[in-house]
Parts: structure tokens; sequence; C-alpha cells
């Protein structure tokens, strides 16, 4: 049976996108083998530096378990608790140091166990504001860094508050406290803006 010249350029098309098609899902193909061990500690993405403390959020991830990986709340009392691991003192840690200690306790049940802690909340690091202002009381820092934040955090100042006369109560290491002036009115008119304070864990902003 002889073939046409038009048949024959048609089963040359044919094979031509065919082939695009095979090299098209062969690129597609993922980069990684799932079989490979996690990412080192390197590259996740957590401060080191960062500590811990009550009611931050964690992200826990191990590796190939996803009925251990979790988010977890740190409880008022510093610790967290996992399947097989326990309860276990999770404030004052960095997230590195935390990783360890779960790794630690998992041993015993799985063979060389990688884990992942990322913070997902920072609810630890908190300072106080009382007095002239909508909504005194308690607030992140996460959320309100400075004096200025802090004040519009708190719904602003009342009618009769002496906005000259902010000041930031601060807990020394020895247990004496500081007393840091601000004066809310020098700043707002200042272009410069030099005196705006960085709050700290523990710091009270008194508004008079």
């Amino acid at each position: 049976m002889k073939i046409s010249a038009r048949q024959m350029i048609l089963s040359g098309i044919s094979l031509l996108v065919l082939s695009g098609v095979a090299v098209a899902q062969t690129r597609t193909l993922p980069d990684t083998d799932p079989s490979q061990p996690p990412p080192t500690s390197g590259t996740r993405p957590h401060d080191d530096s960062f500590v811990i403390g009550d009611d931050d959020v964690l992200a826990i991830n191990v590796w190939k378990e996803p009925d251990l990986s979790r988010t977890i709340p740190v409880r008022s009392d510093g610790k967290i608790s996992m399947p097989l691991v326990g309860e276990l003192e999770a404030a004052g840690k960095t997230p590195s140091q935390l990783e360890q200690a779960i790794s630690a306790k998992l041993q015993s049940y799985i063979t060389d166990p990688a884990v992942t802690v990322i913070v997902e909340q920072v609810n630890s690091k908190k300072f106080n504001i009382l007095g002239q202002v909508a909504k005194p009381g308690t607030y992140s820092i996460a959320l309100a860094p400075t004096v200025m934040d802090a004040i519009a955090a708190a719904g602003g100042f009342r009618d009769f508050a002496k906005m000259k006369g902010v000041y930031v109560l601060r807990q020394n290491p020895d247990g004496t406290e500081t007393r840091i002036p601000f004066n809310y009115s020098k700043y707002i008119k200042s272009k410069n803006r030099p005196d705006n304070i960085k709050l700290e864990p523990h710091d009270t902003v008194i508004v008079p």
C-alpha cells in the first residue's frame, strides 16, 4: 500500500507534536525528591535570637509525621503538650533549642526525627497602657512597638489627658523602675520626631 506525500507530512507533524508533549511533561516533573531529608536548619524561616514566651503560638512540624505536626499555643505555665513527647517546657527556649528538645523526646519512637519549630504568633511580648486613654489595658508589642503606636492601639486620648505628661515606666534587672518622659504635643509638632520611644516587654505607658 502506497502512502501519499500528504499522509507522510501529516504523520511527521503528529510525531513532532507527540515529542513536544513528552518533553513538556518531562520538564514539569518536580525538582525535589520526597525521599530526601528535610531542609537544614540554615534555611528554616525563624530567628534563633527570639526567645519563646507564654501565649506564643508555635507551628511544630515533624518530617513525614503528619499526626505529630500541629499548631500549639504555649500555656501560661510556659509548657506545651504533644503526642509521644508529653509536656515540655517551651518558654525561655529559642525555636532551635525547642526543636532539639522535641527531637530528643521522639528518638525513642522515630528514627532520626527532624523537627521544625516556627513562631506563628508573638503574644508573649506585651506592655500595659493606663490612664486617660479610651481603652487602657495590655497589648502586644508586635502590634504596637512604640509609644505612639500604643496610644493609637488604646483608642487615643480622652478629653482631659495631659498629652505633655505621658511617660513610660520600665522595669530594670535589679527590680527598680526607670521613668521615661514622652511629650506627645512636642512629638507631633517636631519635623524630625526623634523622641518616639520604642517599647520593651513589661513596659507600662502612663497617660495622666
